[in-house]
């Protein structure tokens, strides 16, 4: 038995019918000449037969506990239906990329079944351009952004020809009864009571570096304090903030690796500045056709991961920050030199809170309330009532660079997709593959009807700030003489 830690479980107590949290990743694969997704989808069937012992997120699922009074346990399953787990679906004609988003989008809203393993994945056949699509999703309960991409490595190559796979030793299946349940809790429970107080001396260090005034905040470029107030601002009240129900809108997007580096280094902005400033040029364009760009900045919520370099565990080791996108400034460069300082006092903000931030902690009588709390703010319509924390996630997750291979098919895109909230209709997720940074958004159909419009902006935006970026100076070579 493995316990979920206090995170992976709240994932688990907030999903409600109108809020699936699985997330997802979209490709496209070139077929092997002769071949047709039929046989795509039997050769993928085939290979996750033979690799599904490679992470563990494949052959786990859910036993609760009594009465759900505590977080439940993942135990292994020895009988993964994959005629269940891998399924085909074909897209009704002209077979489009618009065909093939609104597919992603109708999948992304199904909840995944807690009886048995939290993943499906879906060959997507019927495109006109001849290749397959392939969706797949896992419950964000066993995994976040970076094990997603450590889930890669088991069920992807880095060749056409499949690699040899060791096969899986024999393990007997755990059925756990109510005591070893209950004990199991208590135990996980107990561990984290005494881990959070020896960590209090560091969490009281911690909060008085917050609080400890201008001198110790971060200076931008400038040589300005770059302080937190302004991302820690209520964003305003905007289309993207209300009640929704369980209805997904899709679309994703793809821009060269190189071309974005080259808008860092001029503007002297890290990758995932350029990231917020396309996203929040994106969402100028389309707030003036939508209600007006409203005077105060939109607010992102931006998940940061805690996971230490080398960490393979499939769970959740992330946090959130705020971050101002300063959608405000009309002026590409301007919002680019905010967001930039912004986000820069975000990350020393989270920098220096990361060692004492808990991804685990007690979980007794959690699924009640949070799930309780869950539906009730579902069925409350505060969402659209009260000042929003934030306006929409935007997360940016770095994947491999190398081309990577499925049943013999090349990959050819990776765009990844995330969970939206009541009051947070917008989720922007992006995965940089072998050359080129995937935008995926996923939408609530309450919030944006059509995600198409958004990724169109996002092309708009990039090609404003190109146009108002000069050439990056070359840099000088020491050591040499004329």
């Amino acid at each position: 038995m493995k316990p979920l830690s206090g995170l992976d479980g709240a994932f688990l107590h907030l999903e409600t019918e109108r809020t699936p949290m699985h997330v997802a990743s979209l490709h496209l694969f070139d077929l092997p000449a002769g071949t047709n997704g039929a046989d795509f989808h039997a050769a993928v069937k085939r290979q996750m037969r033979q690799r599904i012992h490679l992470a563990p997120v494949f052959e786990r699922k859910l036993a609760p506990m009594p009465l759900r009074f505590a977080n439940p346990v993942w135990v292994r399953d020895d009988a993964v239906d994959l005629d269940h787990h891998v399924q085909r679906v074909v897209l009704p004609a002209p077979g489009a990329m618009a065909e093939l988003e609104a597919c992603a989008a109708r999948l992304h809203a199904e909840l995944l079944d807690r009886d048995r393993p939290l993943w499906r994945l879906t060959i997507i056949d019927g495109l006109a351009s001849g290749q397959a699509g392939y969706y797949i999703k896992v419950h964000h309960a066993a995994v976040d952004g970076q094990a997603g991409v450590l889930l890669a490595r088991a069920l992807f190559d880095l060749e056409p020809k499949p690699r040899a796979v060791p096969r899986a030793g024999r393990v007997r299946a755990e059925h756990p009864g109510i005591a070893e349940l209950a004990a199991a809790a208590l135990r996980h429970d107990a561990a984290q009571v005494v881990k959070l107080v020896r960590h209090l001396p560091d969490i009281a260090r911690t909060l008085a570096g917050f609080i400890g005034g201008p001198s110790a905040a971060p200076k931008s470029a400038a040589g300005t304090t770059m302080g937190m107030g302004q991302n820690l601002a209520f964003g305003p009240h905007t289309a993207l903030n209300v009640q929704i129900t369980g209805e997904r809108s899709f679309a994703g997007a793809a821009l060269p690796l190189t071309a974005l580096k080259q808008l860092a280094a001029a503007h002297g902005a890290k990758l995932n500045d350029i990231v917020l400033a396309l996203a929040s040029g994106a969402l100028r364009r389309w707030l003036a056709a939508n209600g007006g760009v409203p005077r105060r900045p939109l607010v992102a919520a931006m998940p940061v991961s805690l996971r230490a370099e080398g960490d393979t565990d499939y769970t959740t080791q992330a946090t959130m920050t705020l971050v101002s996108l300063h959608t405000h400034v009309a002026d590409p460069r301007r919002r680019l030199a905010a967001i930039r300082d912004a986000a820069g006092a975000a990350k020393a903000l989270t920098g220096r809170a990361k060692a004492v931030l808990p991804t685990d902690f007690p979980s007794i009588t959690v699924p009640w309330l949070l799930h309780g709390l869950a539906t009730l703010y579902g069925r409350s319509g505060l969402a659209g009532a009260i000042p929003p924390i934030a306006n929409l996630v935007v997360s940016n997750v770095p994947g491999p660079q190398v081309p990577l291979f499925a049943a013999g098919a090349r990959m050819r895109s990776y765009w990844p997709l995330s969970i939206v909230e009541h009051g947070l209709g917008l989720n922007l997720t992006v995965l940089s593959y072998d050359g080129a940074m995937y935008f995926g958004f996923v939408a609530a159909r309450d919030a944006v009807p059509e995600a198409r419009a958004l990724a169109e902006a996002l092309q708009v935006a990039h090609d404003e700030l190109v146009a108002k970026t000069k050439p990056a100076k070359p840099a000088k070579i020491r050591g040499t003489t004329r």
